[in-house]
């Protein structure tokens, strides 16, 4: 599948509006990941075309870093991305960020989802599970189960060893009910809690967070290795 093909929404589907985030320092990439390029093209524009291609994406608003919010706009109009509505500034940390792409979403949106930017292989699939799981439950988030044994440990020394039954990897997209996620992350930052990923702001909240199956593909590009995998990600998407 294309990564820039372009689906419809069925008449009974529920839809969301899209926050992504791509306001980071990329430290450990050491140099910008948004506009690395991935068979021709920045990362973020694999990341925009794969949910303007996805029938439950109504609308989408990138949180970027201040220098960023021109050539971003620019490459949306360039790609005529039209689910692309707002370019806006992001903050100093994830759950600020989150939160003004958040406050940017159009007030009648009933489903908000918070994606990392530099996860550019989300699938059609792996959307419609986790859009369907919010609108029942109000909060949901794509997962895949840890393979490799997890060791808890204290200065060093192994503390104890989780059943790995138990243990998920989270991924992107987050989806929320909208009024959940805006009072969620209003509360983080009034708290100022040092936040990773946004259903962590539900969770405090004493909410639950149902869990979907994701997909090992929807990786996240961290470091320069991630690249290599990215490469032959990329090649299954455009067979």
């Amino acid at each position: 599948m294309s990564l820039f093909g372009r689906k419809r929404k069925g008449p009974q589907a529920p839809g969301c509006a899209m926050v992504v985030v791509a306001a980071g320092s990329s430290q450990r990439m050491g140099q910008d990941k948004m506009f690395l390029e991935l068979d021709g093209r920045p990362v973020l524009a694999h990341t925009l075309a794969a949910l303007e291609a996805s029938d439950r994406v109504e609308e989408i608003v990138v949180v970027t870093r201040e220098d960023l919010v021109g050539p971003v706009a620019a490459l949306a109009r360039e790609m005529a991305l039209t689910k692309v509505t707002k370019v806006v500034r992001g903050g100093a940390t994830r759950v600020e960020s989150a939160q003004l792409g958040v406050a940017e979403v159009s007030p009648q949106a009933k489903l908000i989802g918070i994606h990392d930017g530099a996860r550019p292989f989300v699938s059609s699939q792996v959307m419609e599970r986790v859009v369907d799981k919010a609108a029942q439950t109000g909060a949901a988030a794509p997962a895949i189960p840890v393979q490799d044994t997890i060791k808890v440990a204290v200065n060093g020394v192994v503390d104890h060893t989780p059943d790995r039954a138990t243990l998920f990897a989270v991924q992107t997209p987050q989806m929320f009910d909208g009024d959940l996620i805006r009072g969620a992350l209003t509360k983080a930052m009034q708290d100022n809690a040092p936040l990773t990923d946004d259903c962590s702001a539900v969770e405090r909240l004493g909410m639950p967070v149902s869990l979907v199956e994701g997909d090992r593909s929807n990786i996240k590009l961290t470091t320069p290795a991630d690249l290599a995998v990215a490469r032959v990600i990329l090649e299954g998407w455009n067979q």
